[in-house]
């Protein structure tokens, strides 16, 4: 992959809304299908995520080959994070942690939520 490529590429996944970076980390996870997606959100967001906002959003993620969709059966699409999506939520994470992590203190507020989590 040339530069000019891989400098596109974190262009766009850089350009998400914080909600389409959102439905890339639920799919960290593992693949899901729509409604296991959007409760999901809704349990974070603790409020109703409407489908007419979760599907194009999904497309969207679709179009820019960060999520896969494939077919569960006839009714049910199933969505799963591709190379490209994983490494957006990688990016993400990068960028916040290099603005938070200032100190050694910060460092440990960051292992000790990792620590949690394992």
């Amino acid at each position: 992959m040339s530069e000019a490529q891989t400098l596109t590429e974190s262009s766009t996944a850089r350009d998400l809304t914080a909600f389409q970076r959102n439905i890339l980390i639920v799919l960290t996870e593992e693949p899901m299908y729509g409604l296991a997606i959007k409760r999901e959100l809704e349990n974070y967001y603790d409020e109703e995520v409407n489908h007419g906002r979760l599907y194009p959003n999904l497309d969207t993620l679709v179009e820019r080959g960060l999520v896969e969709k494939s077919e569960l059966d006839k009714r049910t699409n199933q969505y799963g994070l591709t190379q490209a999506g994983l490494e957006a939520v990688e990016d993400s994470f990068a960028w916040s942690l290099s603005k938070f992590v200032t100190d050694d203190e910060r460092a440990e507020q960051v292992r000790a939520l990792i620590g949690k989590h394992n």
